[in-house]
C-alpha cells in the first residue's frame, strides 16, 4: 500500500454517495396520501434526509399536525410501514451515484484502501440500492441504521452514535478511518467515534459550511482524495 493518509475511507449512502431523494420522496408521498394528508414537493425530501426514513415520515407529517396536536400513533405507524414497503419496491428508479463516485472508488481501490458504508437506511434498503447500481461488491462492508440492533433505550444504535462507524473499522479489518457524509448525524457520528471528517458540502445538509466544523469539506466527489491527502 502506499502512503496513502488512511486504511478506511468510510461513507455515509444517501447524500454522499447516491442522490437519493427523488425516490424517498415519492415513497414519503405515498405514506402521506394514504394517510389523507397533502403531498409535498419531491425536491423537498433533500430537506428531510439524514435521520432514517422514520425520521423522514415524522416531519412531513408533523409539519401538517402541529396544530391538532399530531398523529395517533398507530396511524403513524401504519403510515411507516406502508412507506417502507413502497420504498423496498422502488428504491432504485431515479437514485444515482453523484458525478464522479465511480471515478473516486476506482481510484481508492487502486490504492488498497478499503471502503465501507455507513447509513442510517435499512442495510437491506442500502444493500438493495448498491446491489441495483452494481456497486455492492466494491465495499468491504455495509452498516445500516437497523444493523446493530437496539440499545437499552429500545432505539436502534446508528447515528448519532459511534457504533455503526466503530463496527465498520471493525468489520474492515482495523486501522486508520475517515468517514465523510453531509449532515449533523454524521458529523457527530464521527466525532464520538473519533475518527476524521470530510462533510460533504454537495449532499442534503442540515448544517451550512462553517457550522459542520468538520476537518475538511468537499463541494463534489472529485475533490475527495486531494482532501484526504491534506491529512
Amino acid at each position: 500500500m502506499s502512503d496513502f493518509p488512511f486504511d478506511i475511507v468510510c461513507f455515509d449512502l444517501d447524500g454522499t454517495l447516491l442522490e437519493t431523494h427523488r425516490d424517498l420522496g415519492t415513497a414519503v408521498n405515498h405514506a402521506l396520501t394514504l394517510g389523507g394528508f397533502a403531498t409535498v414537493p419531491v425536491e423537498s425530501a433533500k430537506d428531510l434526509i439524514g435521520g432514517g426514513a422514520k425520521a423522514m415520515l415524522k416531519q412531513a407529517v408533523d409539519a401538517q399536525t402541529k396544530i391538532d396536536g399530531g398523529l395517533d400513533k398507530d396511524e403513524f405507524k401504519r403510515l411507516y410501514k406502508a412507506m417502507l414497503a413502497y420504498y423496498g419496491e422502488h428504491y432504485a428508479v431515479h437514485t444515482r451515484p453523484y458525478p464522479g463516485v465511480i471515478a473516486t472508488l476506482d481510484e481508492l481501490e487502486k490504492r488498497g484502501v478499503r471502503l465501507a458504508v455507513v447509513t442510517n437506511k435499512f442495510e437491506s434498503f442500502a444493500r438493495g440500492v448498491l446491489t441495483s447500481l452494481d456497486l455492492i461488491d466494491r465495499f468491504a462492508c455495509v452498516i445500516g441504521g437497523d444493523s446493530l440492533g437496539k440499545g437499552e433505550d429500545g432505539e436502534y444504535r446508528a447515528k448519532p452514535l459511534p457504533d455503526p462507524i466503530l463496527s465498520a473499522q471493525e468489520r474492515c479489518g482495523g486501522g486508520s478511518l475517515v468517514y465523510i457524509g453531509d449532515s449533523s448525524y454524521d458529523r457527530d457520528a464521527a466525532r464520538a467515534a473519533d475518527v476524521p471528517f470530510i462533510a460533504a458540502y454537495y449532499g442534503y445538509c442540515d448544517l451550512s459550511e462553517d457550522n459542520f466544523e468538520a476537518d475538511a469539506v468537499i463541494h463534489e466527489m472529485g475533490e475527495l482524495i486531494p482532501a484526504i491527502e491534506g491529512f
